[in-house]
């Protein structure tokens, strides 16, 4: 993300470039790990561009709102973070007052979204709301530099086996116990015919590492 002069904040042209990626992205096989990485140093994402929306009608940011809420539901740092909406006079409207609940607790949510508190990246890690925090570098790409080395744990892994876990974890956190249940086997079930799972197979028995192909 490159928007220096707006500290990469989500604005009309920026969302749908963002929006546009992520569905060509979405169509290349190749593609196993994607990173959100910012250009823009010292600063990952300002949240929604507030001067842009300020011009908009009611119906307009209605519009907006709902597109920027889609984008975060397609991409679930140094910086500090926060939902500091309600110290604008706004409340989270792009998904934030579901996640965070599903994250940290409803009381620890309310506390962060009604105070609008900033957490800095070991408070975050401290509460659960990241899975890792860094001591910056002299360069400030610390945090690219850890999602990195995670994204090239994830890729040696079966394509296919992933994704569906993504899927059975994504949709099963939206419904109860037993039908997350129910989603896990239908994704277990699609599996079960791949290459892959054969693969992996094969491999642990002859004391070898797989080769995944995604297939």
């Amino acid at each position: 993300m490159n928007r220096p002069r707006a500290r990469n904040a989500l604005g009309n042209v920026f969302v749908s470039e963002l929006q546009e990626a992520l569905a060509r992205l979405r169509e290349d096989q190749q593609v196993r790990v994607l990173l959100f990485r910012s250009c823009v140093k010292g600063v990952f994402c300002a949240g929604a561009d507030l001067k842009e929306r300020e011009q908009m009608s009611a119906a307009e940011v209605g519009v907006f709102i709902q597109r920027l809420r889609g984008l975060m539901n397609e991409i679930a740092s140094t910086a500090v973070m926060g939902l500091i909406e309600t110290t604008r006079g706004l409340l989270p409207g792009a998904g934030g007052t579901q996640r965070l609940p599903r994250c940290l607790g409803v009381a620890l949510a309310k506390e962060l979204i009604f105070t609008g508190r900033r957490l800095t990246g070991a408070q975050a890690h401290t509460l659960g709301l990241v899975n890792h925090a860094v001591d910056q570098n002299e360069e400030g790409n610390a945090a690219y530099h850890r999602a990195l080395a995670l994204a090239q744990e994830i890729l040696p892994q079966a394509p296919i086996a992933v994704r569906l876990g993504k899927v059975a974890i994504d949709r099963g956190m939206e419904v109860d116990i037993m039908s997350g249940m129910a989603i896990e086997g239908m994704c277990y079930a699609q599996n079960i015919p791949t290459q892959d799972r054969l693969e992996g197979m094969a491999a642990f028995r002859e004391k070898r590492p797989p080769k995944f192909v995604g297939k």
